[in-house]
């Protein structure tokens, strides 16, 4: 059985950490590579860096501060913003990233995902979906939320693994920063129509929470402000999933 890993999540703009609820209302929430380097300690498996305002301003992600936070970490490091080209994504991989998220781009460009894969991996390719709820369902939206794209996120999941990407890094626009729980639905629904790992986003609040996402099939577990905020630590939360009888790395 595999391990359910506990990766914390640094959402970056002008080079700080912010959170908000459903990506708006930033608040600051501390330095990127003091927090990467905290979450090490406490016993993350992975981290996740997203330059949340490269996509809106319209530029690439700031290399300079994954170089920074590559310096103090040792563990996997996913990278997203911005992201447009196979170009950009060598410039993550070279500043120290193990891992690529592509979200807008992707969208707009499919062939993207193929690319990336074939180019450095599929272990190296992250499709990030920002998902919200419909009368209907689910659809994909982009550019931060802003954007309504009319896209069934779960064909839109099918479809990104079938083009090479190995892993889903699926966030719940409607929950995001809510702290009222993971969307369970829409996750349970997601990896039902994949063969890659997905990843569980927005909505934590408490190591219960990580519990159920992982029993909806989650094989990760991302959350950010619960540990900015100081509420839990990483090391809390691999205890609460390891006596809920979820295997987790010690």
């Amino acid at each position: 059985m595999l391990c359910t890993r506990v990766i914390p999540c640094l959402d970056v703009k002008d080079g700080r950490v912010v959170k908000g609820v459903r990506f708006q209302g930033l608040r600051d929430a501390g330095s990127p590579v003091d927090l990467a380097a905290l979450y090490e300690a406490q016993g993350a498996d992975e981290l996740v860096f997203l330059d949340v305002s490269a996509t809106p301003e319209g530029r690439r992600t700031h290399v300079d501060t994954i170089r920074a936070v590559r310096e103090r970490l040792s563990i996997p490091l996913t990278v997203g913003g911005g992201v447009r080209a196979d170009d950009d994504a060598m410039r993550l991989l070279d500043a120290g990233a193990d891992k690529v998220g592509v979200n807008t781009q992707a969208v707009e460009t499919p062939e993207l995902i193929d690319r990336l894969a074939k180019r450095f991996g599929a272990q190296c390719t992250i499709l990030a979906i920002d998902a919200a709820r419909t009368a209907s369902g689910y659809e994909v939206v982009v550019r931060s939320g802003k954007q309504r794209t009319g896209i069934d996120a779960l064909a839109w999941a099918a479809e990104g693994a079938s083009r090479g990407a190995g892993e889903i890094l699926l966030t719940s626009w409607d929950q995001d920063g809510t702290r009222s729980g993971y969307d369970l639905t829409l996750l349970a629904a997601v990896h039902a129509r994949v063969q890659v790992p997905v990843i569980a986003s927005g909505g934590a609040a408490h190591p219960n929470h990580l519990i159920e996402a992982a029993r909806a099939g989650a094989d990760a577990v991302l959350a950010a402000s619960i540990f900015h905020d100081g509420d839990f630590t990483v090391a809390d939360v691999k205890h609460a999933l390891g006596a809920a009888g979820i295997e987790v790395r010690r």
